[in-house]
């Protein structure tokens, strides 16, 4: 199977490399998302994003992959609402000022998993607070995912668990990250 080469990209935290990658392969920025959802308790949902990150994949000598993730809290927005901006990057959540970044390493995973989808445990890092955590890879669209199009990944986590119980009255403490990743340039054959 012609994508079981390339390797998985997750995550949106998943990423894609071939059996020959010397280096780490880097997400592409621009052509990557890395958002949040949480409900109201009306029902309402607010989307968030970290605009900006840093992210790629490595090879390891066994030929496992193993993603790393960091995306800057300082940066996060709820876009076009720029009192839930404040809020996101204040205390109440993701405390920006004293934890400026949230990050994802994945335990070394087989890269067939890109063929396929599925589970992609880590350890996740909000607010000085590590926790196991899986994020789940869908099943790509395309015969090279990662380059031609996005592997997208899902993970659901308790906000609580991380130190932000703010707002438990109007907000779900449930945040579901979404993560659509591709890759800055295509494995040499």
């Amino acid at each position: 199977m012609r994508s079981v080469r390339y390797g998985l990209l997750l995550a949106g935290l998943i990423g894609c490399g071939s059996a020959q990658a010397a280096e780490p392969l880097p997400f592409d920025p621009a052509h990557s998302r890395f958002g949040f959802e949480i409900r109201t308790r009306l029902g309402q949902r607010v989307e968030g994003e970290f605009p900006r990150f840093e992210g790629w994949i490595t090879e390891l000598p066994d030929g496992r992959h193993q993603v790393r993730l960091r995306m800057f809290a300082e940066y996060v927005e709820i876009p076009g609402k720029p009192r839930y901006t404040g809020w996101m990057r204040g205390e109440d959540f993701f405390d920006a000022a004293r934890y400026p970044v949230v990050e994802f390493d994945s335990d070394p995973y087989l890269p067939g998993i890109t063929a396929t989808g599925g589970p992609v445990p880590g350890r996740l890092s909000i607010r000085g607070i590590s926790r196991r955590e899986t994020m789940f890879l869908g099943k790509p669209e395309c015969e090279r995912p990662g380059y031609d199009c996005d592997l997208v990944s899902r993970g659901t986590v308790s906000r609580s668990l991380y130190g932000m119980d703010a707002w438990q009255m109007a907000l779900s403490d449930r945040v579901i990250f979404v993560l659509r990743t591709r890759l800055k340039s295509a494995p040499k054959p």
